[in-house]
């Protein structure tokens, strides 16, 4: 199909645009944009520095996309952003491309729904069929896993990690990493149970339900340790592999600092 340009956008002759994609009026597109077919800029995106975005995207009025990473120690080399196929990128999100310190790419994956005024800073990597609510922000270096939900006002602490199938209640403040297959809020935000409604919703069998919620029990209230956890839950025949996952989640989150595994990132 024939890619469909508005009279009033800028594109950059050095773009690629591939055919079959939709550029509103008012959008601006840099001479480092790829962008593939199928993907819509409604009107007023900004796509600046190296970006590279997907197929089958929809993207709306004032997303900015590639911006510079807020971060002072930012030299200025060639960072990007990567987004990946049938994501929903609502109004007013900014998405800043990489910095230096790790792998100099902010990475978005598949069929994410970013919703208005989402925040996602540089070096951040998300999954696919993650929901960020309006207003969410992630700090720098943040990973979110497939499945989570971030509800709105969240502001995620840099270095954290967002498990999957993992729920954060809204107006949470993430200061530690948020264990897969919980429900967690508050200032800072705890585990409060297991993420239930998504267990649900995603299939996840009465059995695994049922040791997930045991593990929380162990973990989170009872809090009789990782490795006593593991023993009674192997004795009741609830060491599924979901359960080996958030074991492993816990023991490594708490063998980084403050709560964060990444954050033996910061000094590297």
């Amino acid at each position: 199909m024939t890619t469909l340009i508005a009279q009033s956008a800028s594109i950059d002759p050095a773009a690629e645009i591939d055919g079959d994609v939709e550029i509103g009026p008012f959008c601006v597109v840099g001479p480092h944009a790829r962008i593939q077919s199928g993907t819509r800029l409604l009107n007023s995106v900004t796509i600046m520095g190296h970006v590279t975005i997907g197929r089958d995207n929809v993207i709306y009025p004032n997303v900015v996309i590639g911006g510079e990473p807020q971060d002072i120690s930012y030299a200025g080399s060639d960072t990007q952003v990567v987004v990946g196929d049938g994501n929903i990128i609502r109004e007013g999100v900014t998405i800043n491309r990489g910095s230096e310190k790790e792998d100099g790419i902010t990475r978005i994956g598949d069929r994410n729904f970013l919703m208005a005024c989402s925040h996602v800073a540089h070096d951040c990597k998300l999954g696919d069929h993650i929901i960020m609510a309006n207003g969410s922000l992630l700090g720098g270096h943040v990973h979110v896993d497939d499945y989570a939900s971030i509800s709105g006002a969240v502001a995620v602490h840099h270095f954290s990690t967002i498990g999957s199938y993992s729920f954060v209640g809204g107006l949470s403040r993430v200061l530690h990493d948020v264990p897969p297959f919980m429900l967690c809020e508050g200032a800072p935000a705890r585990p409060r149970c297991i993420n239930i409604v998504a267990l649900k919703r995603h299939e996840f069998s009465s059995h695994v339900i049922d040791c997930l919620a045991e593990a929380h029990r162990l973990i989170y209230r009872a809090k009789v340790g990782l490795d006593p956890a593991r023993e009674i839950l192997r004795g009741n025949g609830q060491l599924v592999p979901q359960v080996n996952q958030l074991l492993a989640f816990v023991e490594g989150q708490q063998d980084g600092r403050h709560g964060r595994s990444r954050e033996i990132r910061r000094a590297a």
